[in-house]
């Protein structure tokens, strides 16, 4: 005898279910295994290569699909199924295994620590560490930053004489990588906390930029003075376009003068390239650039 399955009723197996909780019914989209992530970092942008089967579920395991009318009440009219399955996507809660929940803590942590092992160096030698160095010195702040966070409550601001609590100087405690945020934060936070902390000599590698501008510009009196700038007799120093653009940059490597413009080459921190852009873009009307020649600039052992 024959026996017919509901229509409704699709069995799948080997899955990575995304759940969501719209008003009082959980609806579920059945993807292929790690490529939820791959799709919310910007990876992967086929939306078939995520979705192991077109449609919404209240439950994947039983294989029984969400009724159109339970659709619109949750979501609304306007919303088509490829809206749902985009929301639901985007916006529900991964269920993974425990063996795929280590396998993907696996991939960040390789991923960080491949990220920070390109963008640090030894203040020194201008050299590159091993990722087997960098893995290292974060466990040792790892352990480090568990205590940190254990003795937190100890550390509290003290109350000032007029009651207020005073602000304290926020530190950067790395406890190691998790699952739920994309490497490239992860990666900052840890370099953050090795250049602070200093559980092995580092430094961020410098950026190689070409600037040029024009002379006519260059010679002429800075509108914006720097917070932190000289000062005279109680006034800030005025400083030259051209003054201020050399205050940015730690190592001079070439300047030269070509017909009516000036270009110098030369090493800036990281954290300084945007207020080097800011300044060029507001103070030379136009007439000056900036050219990242290298963004990390890191010698390598031989």
């Amino acid at each position: 005898m024959r026996v017919n399955q509901p229509s409704n009723q699709i069995k799948l197996t080997n899955v990575s279910l995304v759940r969501l909780k719209k008003g009082k019914k959980r609806f579920e989209i059945a993807c292929y295994k790690n490529k939820v992530l791959e799709w919310r970092s910007g990876i992967e942008k086929d939306l078939d290569n995520v979705l192991q089967i077109e449609g919404v579920f209240l439950n994947v395991s039983k294989g029984q699909t969400a009724p159109t009318a339970d659709l619109v009440k949750s979501f609304g009219k306007e919303m088509s199924v490829n809206d749902v399955v985009l929301e639901i996507l985007n916006k529900g809660e991964l269920q993974v295994g425990e063996k795929e929940r280590a396998a993907q803590l696996e991939r960040v942590h390789n991923e960080v620590v491949s990220i920070v092992a390109s963008k640090l160096v030894d203040p020194k030698t201008k050299r590159v560490y091993t990722t087997g160095m960098i893995e290292k010195a974060l466990e040792m702040l790892s352990s480090q930053g568990s205590q940190a966070q254990g003795d937190k409550e100890k550390d509290k601001p003290a109350a000032g004489e007029d009651g207020e609590s005073k602000p304290k100087m926020k530190e950067h405690v790395w406890t190691g990588v998790v699952a739920t945020k994309s490497a490239k934060s992860q990666a900052l936070e840890a370099m953050k906390a090795l250049i602070l902390h200093q559980p092995i000599p580092v430094m961020r590698a410098r950026m190689r930029l070409r600037i040029t501008c024009s002379l006519a510009v260059l010679k002429q009196n800075a509108k914006a003075v720097p917070k932190d700038g000289d000062v005279e007799d109680g006034e800030k120093v005025k400083a030259t376009v051209k003054d201020r653009i050399l205050s940015f940059i730690e190592q001079v490597e070439s300047q030269d003068t070509m017909g009516a413009e000036w270009e110098v080459i030369g090493f800036v921190e990281p954290g300084a390239f945007k207020g080097l852009g800011d300044f060029i873009g507001s103070e030379t009307k136009s007439q000056g650039r900036v050219e990242v020649l290298d963004m990390a600039v890191t010698t390598s052992e031989d």
